[in-house]
């Protein structure tokens, strides 16, 4: 067994205490579950344990209590909720009864016994349609491989290493079953191993293409991979079959978010919240809408609704502080104080409440307290992170080695001729929102928003082998013929095309794509890049107080974010050299300074002409969905070039590993 000694004893008695319960020794196992819990109070399994046996021995509101504690813990669990059913149906509580197995057979749809009690409840409720579903779920598991059933169970139980071991044997198997397959691509899309999950499903489907489940989550998958256009055609046939599925309708709302049809997915999550008022993550999604559309007031309401539906839920007070111009009451801040420190507050939840505090703090120049909630929130996200910085150093290594100015002169004219894109690239909260904002403000210039498909096209290819072996991208570069990049450029701008209208030229603005520089002017020439730089002291305690919606692992801690900067600046000077006069560079600071100057430098790079509008860019009416949305939308301001100033005192470990680059930055 792996882990430390403490971890080894709490799961053989876990062992214990099962195999005594299933025998029926209920006294002896809450007892024993119970004193467990002295010592792993928020363990998921003695929760669960001690929440079962207290039902067996008719200690319903007990075992109800138990249960809501596990599930601040432990929400996703799928048999927490199938206990509450049972809590329920012993209290001959049937709607909640059938709300709670509802639940449990979303997150484990292989859970039998759900679908038993599911298919009963209906029966003596009446609900025959509903029964006749149900029993045709039971009647479909009971037909499972034995192997597929037992892996579902082992997911359920969050044991996924093993659950995928059981799944790679079964469908590498001669006759493998549809479900075993389905299941295996959730834990490949659940440790994020996109392509093989979307492989996966592509091919059940195609021997499936009715399977209404396989369609679900193959969508999910698409959406994950920002293919939005391609998740609402896949799904059509799910929406005519069953309009009314929150999940699917759900799915539907998110794909016209990433299309930036954003009145169909306001309509689609009021349509949602009407069925379903008590929804906290409703709110918040609906929220984010409103608040990329500009709507402020709106989603500072739905944000509030969503705090008040579940005073526990991080995600809606981080949301308000995330605006960046709201402003807490005390009572609020009293709240959300009482919540992060409460023993019952999940991680995650902790997590969106000490970087919404920290902002609270800062507001009110309390910056000592405001530091310590900062330092919290990027502890709790540092230790879950897996971000190592010799990975980031190697990717940049290998650019260097790979990108040199050999490549590019023998590479000359291929690619796309397109002039169409405008990629903006630099450090997160260096300004590229505003860089975007300036040039969206244009006529002839669309705005999309941060648009994967680079990225897309980089994992595609880190998938291949080069001719001598080396693996991935971007090491087979050099061995792609002339023709592949011209390919790879009009798939970027097919691919693109969905987020566009008429306009001749689109900002596609993804600040990490500073590592593809190299990729991007082969594919595509003559497209315009721009590089926003912040000094950085402010860039980087800029990126320590913001808890990204995703990605940006080495944003929670100032020695990564500083070494992150460095590499950062290492590659740009790199593609200086090997790319003379291809880049232009913006300094946040020289905007802040002189507005219109920098302004017509901009335009006169991307070939346009003059226009006002760039500089009066806060009153643009486009949707922005970046943390600066509610800052771009005013006029320039000077205090956010030296905020980091009231945090200098803790500020030195970041101050000594950015070195001499807070002077040579500007080089």
């Amino acid at each position: 067994m792996n882990g430390p000694p403490a971890e080894r004893s709490i799961d053989g008695e876990v062992h214990r205490i099962r195999e005594c319960s299933r025998r029926g020794r209920h006294h002896e196992a809450l007892a024993a579950a119970e004193l467990l819990a002295e010592m792993a109070p928020d363990h998921r399994d003695v929760l669960y344990l001690i929440a079962a046996n207290q039902r067996c021995l008719n200690q319903i509101r007990q075992a109800l209590a138990t249960l809501q504690r596990l599930e601040q813990q432990h929400p996703r669990f799928s048999l927490l909720h199938q206990e509450r059913g049972y809590c329920y149906a012993t209290l001959r509580d049937a709607p909640r009864a059938i709300a709670a197995f509802l639940e449990a057979v979303t997150l484990n749809p292989l859970l039998w016994t759900s679908w038993m009690m599911l298919e009963f409840l209906y029966r003596v409720s009446g609900d025959v349609r509903n029964a006749t579903a149900a029993g045709e779920h039971v009647s479909s598991l009971k037909q499972l491989p034995r192997e597929v059933v037992r892996a579902g169970s082992l997911c359920s139980d969050g044991e996924f290493s093993a659950a995928e071991g059981v799944l790679r044997a079964h469908v590498a198997s001669a006759d493998p079953h549809v479900e075993g397959t389905r299941l295996l691509a959730r834990l490949e899309r659940q440790r994020g191993a996109l392509d093989e999950a979307e492989r996966r499903l592509e091919a059940a489907l195609t021997r499936g293409p009715e399977n209404r489940d396989v369609r679900t989550d193959y969508v999910c998958v698409l959406i994950d991979r920002q293919r939005y256009r391609e998740a609402r055609e896949a799904m059509a046939p799910l929406l005519i079959d069953d309009a009314r599925d929150r999940q699917r309708r759900s799915l539907y709302a998110a794909a016209c978010v990433g299309l930036g049809e954003h009145e169909q997915a306001i309509a689609a999550y009021r349509e949602l919240l009407a069925d379903s008022p008590t929804s906290a993550e409703l709110h918040v999604s609906l929220g984010h809408v409103l608040q990329t559309v500009g709507r402020t007031a709106e989603a500072v309401e739905c944000y509030r609704h969503a705090a008040a539906v579940r005073p526990s839920f991080g995600d809606a007070y981080w949301s308000l502080a995330n605006l960046k111009t709201y402003r807490f009451s005390p009572r609020e801040i009293a709240c959300m104080q009482e919540q992060e420190a409460a023993l019952a507050a999940t991680r995650v939840d902790r997590c969106h409440l000490c970087f919404a505090l920290g902002k609270a703090f800062e507001d009110r120049h309390e910056y000592a307290r405001s530091w310590q909630h900062y330092e919290r929130g990027n502890a709790l996200k540092r230790a879950d992170s897996r971000y190592a910085r010799e990975i980031t150093d190697a990717d940049i290594r290998r650019q260097t080695e790979v990108c040199t100015s050999k490549l590019f002169a023998a590479r000359q004219g291929v690619g796309a001729p397109d002039r169409d894109p405008m990629f903006i690239v630099g450090m997160p909260r260096s300004g590229s929102t505003l860089v975007e904002q300036i040039l969206a403000s244009h006529s002839r210039v669309e705005s999309t928003h941060e648009l994967f498909d680079v990225q897309r096209l980089v994992i595609e290819l880190q998938g291949r082998r080069s001719i001598a072996g080396d693996p991935g991208y971007p090491g087979l570069l050099p061995a792609l013929a002339p023709d592949e990049f011209r390919v790879l450029g009009e798939r970027y701008l097919g691919d693109t095309r969905a987020y566009r209208t008429s306009k001749p030229f689109f900002i596609d603005k993804m600040p990490n794509n500073f590592r593809h520089v190299g990729l991007i002017h082969l594919m595509l020439p003559n497209a315009t890049i721009i590089d926003v730089r912040r000094e950085p002291m402010a860039c980087c305690f800029s990126n320590l107080k913001q808890l990204f919606a995703g990605g940006q692992e080495f944003t929670y801690s100032a020695e990564d974010v500083a070494h992150y900067y460095r590499r950062y600046l290492d590659l740009m000077r790199h593609w200086d050299e090997v790319l003379p006069r291809r880049i232009l560079r913006v300094s946040y600071e020289d905007l802040v300074d002189d507005l219109e100057g920098n302004v017509r430098r901009i335009l006169e790079w991307c070939g346009l002409e003059f226009e006002g509008s760039c500089v009066e860019f806060h009153k643009s009416k486009r949707s922005v969905r970046t943390p600066s949305a509610e800052q771009v939308r005013q006029p320039m301001f000077r205090e956010g070039l030296l905020q980091w100033r009231h945090y200098e005192r803790w500020l030195g470990p970041l101050e000594g590993e950015l070195g001499d680059e807070l002077i040579r930055y500007r080089e």
